[in-house]
């Protein structure tokens, strides 16, 4: 018997008054472009991203003729792309209706070629790194036996590395001779090592800093010969700095007097790092001389910054946003004043409303608050509000001042908007990310509850009046939530999310298998009361509030199956669900698709809280 699910309600409009519904929705179709890449050794040639088609795709910039065009036009879009040292092809990854399996194909910069195997001879799978220099490409590529790395440097591809557990290529340096490899051949792909290899597969150099201590090679020195490689520690609790020179193996630390976490990119010289510090959800830039120690900061607004580099001009080229501001892809030159770069055709997105921060004491360590975003509809009253409490997804990412046309849409629907940066989230320090090892969920939750006691408290929202809501891994804490808060919550929205932990396992990519291997202390053989306790269905009756559940048919990392056991077991339970099952996959790159999703789901939270009959 095959079960007919209650579908979710996707409303024609969700305002009346139709400047507030034009509002909405324009902040998630407006053009939007992402920070342009550039080929090595033609600068002028420019690759990004743009949803101005209705579908995310990716689009050729030259910028000595000004002359933009669509490259790819997928029905449900493309979003991985790259241009080769020369500038001669355009690189993009081609996977089935979002599944994130496929394989590089490449096609001519210049308008009227073909998309075709970039390297054939290689086999399909997940992408795991790619870096392309002029005279060789390297590429890594995971599946369910584990991760591969091909060289091509003039003949067939070969393989350089080979391991049943998770990793793949970081790096190559400029003169194309050596590769960096991040691996987790020790077993804990959440804290990799790095090893260095010449192009025929020969180890040059190991760096490990032991259990628990991650390692991320970002670029080698932009410089012929230099063999010094930019490098991620976390030997003090948390990412700070280091310069590896990988031929004569000693290394540099970079001791820079600030609070939060870094990273960095280099200066074209290779004598100056462009660093980015994170601190609280907010981004500073500056501007570090290696050999004076001299750390200077760039004038960029106050918000975040989502991605940052450094032009052979040394212009630095950003893009940044505020809660209040929509994203802008910016240049701030060597002697100049920063200007927008890259202005998108059509009308601009609406604004919104910034956001408070609230520092909620913990009791649990390791830090002594937990922090959250808090932002209220423009013109509300004290309260209690309609409060949604948005987790992010990841777990190891976090909620930042930077713009949300989601969060916009639930303030302008009427609710005020939480967001948590609960233990696991990354920007506070190593111990914080760390602490959720062997009680996924279950953790995290602890923090939420904390923040959601906190708004109470200060008259911001009632159980009555809260709903709980996420995508990814902010969808199975929205679930895991639901049946063991019960009393919290009015109502659940999850979006592609881990609902039934152990055939989730048992479905997904091969790389979030380790990595939930290493989060959970093994495979749900090894650890079966943890995948048991850490799992939304071993709570689904005590589920009270009404749930909707979105998912998509083609996700490798939540896969659908493990979301239909569990809306069997409400559906048994007569507990009241929706479900809105879409043919994509960890999401949608369509715009109009995302937006019948975002309907429905305040929708549902509408008619949760009693707003809507």
């Amino acid at each position: 018997m095959v079960s007919t699910y209650p579908e979710a309600q996707v409303p024609e409009k969700l305002f009346d008054d139709p400047e507030r519904e034009a509002r909405w929705r324009a902040r998630f179709s407006a053009p939007r472009v992402s920070l342009p890449d550039w080929a090595r050794d033609a600068p002028q040639r420019s690759l990004y991203v743009s949803n101005a088609s209705g579908t995310w795709e990716i689009y050729a910039w030259d910028r000595d003729t000004g002359a933009r065009r669509q490259v790819t036009d997928r029905p449900q879009g493309t979003f991985h792309g790259t241009v080769s040292a020369d500038g001669e092809r355009i690189w993009w990854f081609n996977d089935t209706d979002g599944d994130e399996f496929g394989s590089w194909v490449a096609q001519p910069f210049a308008e009227g070629g073909t998309a075709e195997d970039a390297v054939p001879g290689t086999h399909p799978g997940y992408p795991a790194g790619l870096e392309l220099g002029s005279s060789v490409v390297a590429l890594g590529m995971s599946t369910d036996d584990g991760v591969t790395v091909w060289v091509r440097d003039g003949g067939s591809p070969r393989v350089v590395y080979q391991h049943e557990q998770d990793g793949g290529l970081s790096a190559m340096s400029w003169d194309e001779s050596l590769l960096a490899i991040s691996h987790s051949e020790h077993g804990d792909s959440r804290h990799p090592a790095l090893r260095v290899l010449r192009l025929d597969g020969s180890p040059v150099a190991e760096k490990w800093d032991g259990p628990g201590k991650g390692l991320d090679a970002l670029e080698f020195a932009p410089v012929t010969g230099d063999p010094r490689l930019l490098v991620l520690h976390e030997r003090r609790g948390r990412e700070e700095l280091l310069i590896w020179d990988v031929l004569a193996d000693t290394e540099s630390e970079i001791d820079l007097d600030l609070p939060g976490e870094l990273s960095a990119d280099w200066y074209p010289d290779g004598r100056a790092l462009l660093v980015a510090h994170t601190h609280h959800a907010r981004t500073e830039l500056f501007r570090y001389d290696l050999t004076t120690g001299e750390l200077a900061p760039l004038p960029t607004p106050p918000g975040t910054v989502v991605g940052a580099s450094v032009r052979p001009d040394r212009a630095v080229e950003y893009a940044w946003s505020s809660a209040a501001t929509p994203s802008l892809v910016r240049t701030l030159p060597e002697s100049g004043e920063d200007a927008v770069l890259l202005t998108p055709p059509g009308d601009r997105a609406p604004g919104s409303s910034p956001v408070t921060d609230a520092f909620v004491e913990i009791p649990h360590g390791p830090n002594d608050t937990v922090h959250a975003l808090i932002a209220r509809p423009e013109g509300a009253g004290e309260g209690p509000l309609p409060t949604v409490f948005n987790l992010h997804g990841g777990p190891h990412a976090a909620d930042e001042d930077r713009f949300s046309s989601y969060r916009a849409a639930w303030l302008d629907a009427g609710f005020a908007v939480v967001e948590v940066n609960y233990r696991g989230s990354t920007g506070y320090g190593s111990a914080w990310r760390d602490a959720i090892e062997g009680r996924p969920g279950l953790t995290e939750l602890e923090d939420v509850a904390l923040v959601h006691d906190w708004a109470i408290r200060e008259g911001l929202t009632t159980p009555e009046l809260s709903v709980v809501a996420g995508a990814s891994w902010g969808g199975y804490l929205t679930l895991l939530a639901l049946g063991t808060q019960p009393q919290r919550w009015a109502g659940g929205v999850a979006g592609v999310p881990v609902a039934d932990y152990v055939s989730a396992y048992a479905d997904e990519m091969e790389p979030l298998r380790a990595y939930d291997r290493a989060l959970f202390g093994g495979a749900p053989d090894d650890v079966p009361d943890v995948y048991r306790s850490s799992s939304p269905i071993t709570y689904v009756d005590e589920v009270r509030a009404p749930v909707l559940v979105l998912a998509g048919d083609n996700d490798p990392r939540c896969p659908i199956q493990q979301v239909l056991n569990y809306l069997d077991r409400l559906e048994q339970r007569r507990i009241p669900f929706e479900f809105y099952r879409y043919d994509a996959g960890h999401g949608s790159l369509v715009i109009s698709e995302t937006l019948r999703q975002v309907a429905a789901e305040i929708h549902f939270a509408r008619r949760a809280v009693g707003l809507l009959d």
